[in-house]
């Protein structure tokens, strides 16, 4: 077990804040990972940095990338059980959310490893939606696999899995965002590891620190990158290393290489985003749901008034909505940014008000 109190050290954390202190130009970090963005919120983290050190949400929620046409095509599936993870229930499509749907009949379940499903399919034909980063990915490959080796034929899996470099550059690539660094995501770092991300220095001229989630682990990320910005001499670190490795989880990534294979993905707010996402392999494609259904995603986004789009691109920040605590809210979220426990306008609402 790891002792984690030395890194909430009061002392340790007290001198690195006024070291930051110090520092006496504009910059901007894009934390692209969800769970980062709550740990922020919870560690008071901005409180502590002085107004030119910004740090702005990504799009390193899944749920919150997750595309609102897929809510309409899984409203629209007939006696079929779909099983889901909790928050992908009360993401907003077109019309109506899968809770919705659910009130009214359609046959939706919430679980929390895709191997429930699997034992769902062994009474009814059953649907799981495959949501997620890396870090989730693994675990439902393996599921694929078992399928298989099961002959479960009436088991499928929407593919919705999306990958965080590729969205990286993405957001590099656009020519009205402007960032100077990253603070990388912990847990899907664990599969891919550190060494995923060097093309950000190499090619793009931007660092980055992968980053675990107590206090000081993020404030020391915070300090490597502004004196990567100071010395214009961007780089990949790993602070993280007591979990996170150079090369990732082996074992994982073959799983991964065994039953998928990289495509172009569709990023809520953002659009389609070339080799962003992972579809099933046509040896396994009895268990590919987007075939099994016909199942196409469209790139349709109703128009609300909510600014999730722009929160996710980090051009803004959740209270710049207009929405942002008036008409939406946790309660009664409009956009998918407010609906994820990780969703960076959930996190702002419950800690940054």
């Amino acid at each position: 077990m790891i002792d984690l109190s030395k890194y909430r050290d009061p002392q340790l954390i007290q001198k690195i804040v006024e070291d930051l202190q110090n520092w006496d130009k504009p910059i901007k970090i894009m934390e692209v990972c969800g769970s980062h963005t709550m740990a922020i919120g919870h560690w008071g983290i901005r409180k502590l940095l002085p107004e030119n050190i910004s740090l702005i949400s990504g799009p390193g929620c899944p749920v919150c990338v997750t595309p609102s046409s897929l809510i309409d095509e899984l409203i629209n599936l007939k006696d079929v059980t779909i099983a889901t993870f909790g928050d992908v229930l009360r993401v907003p499509g077109k019309d109506e959310t899968l809770e919705h749907a659910r009130a009214r009949g359609l046959d939706v379940r919430i679980v929390y490893s895709p191997l429930e499903a699997l034992e769902m399919a062994k009474e009814k034909e059953t649907v799981f939606v495959g949501i997620g980063f890396e870090t989730t990915i693994p675990g439902i490959a393996q599921t694929i696999l078992m399928a298989k080796q099961q002959k479960l034929n009436n088991f499928s899996v929407f593919p919705a899995f999306k990958l965080v470099p590729p969205a990286l550059e993405a957001l590099l690539s656009a020519d009205d965002i402007k960032l100077d660094g990253f603070l990388l995501p912990g847990h899907v770092s664990v599969i891919i590891g550190s060494e995923s991300y060097m093309l950000l220095p190499e090619k793009y001229n931007i660092g980055g620190v992968v980053a675990g989630f107590e206090p000081l682990d993020i404030l020391t990320a915070i300090k490597i990158i502004t004196k990567q910005v100071k010395h214009n001499k961007p780089a990949i670190v790993n602070e993280y290393n007591r979990v996170v490795n150079i090369v990732g989880n082996k074992r994982a990534q073959k799983v991964i290489d065994a039953v998928l294979k990289t495509e172009d993905a569709l990023w809520r707010g953002i659009g389609w985003i070339p080799n962003s996402g992972l579809g099933i392999r046509d040896k396994f494609k009895e268990f590919d749901a987007s075939k099994k259904y016909n199942i196409t995603l469209k790139e349709e986004e109703g128009n609300t008034g909510c600014r999730c789009a722009d929160v996710l691109k980090g051009k803004i920040i959740p209270p710049e909505c207009p929405l942002f605590e008036k008409a939406c809210n946790p309660a009664h979220p409009i956009g998918p940014c407010m609906v994820s426990s990780e969703g960076s306008c959930a996190a702002y609402y419950k800690y940054e008000r």
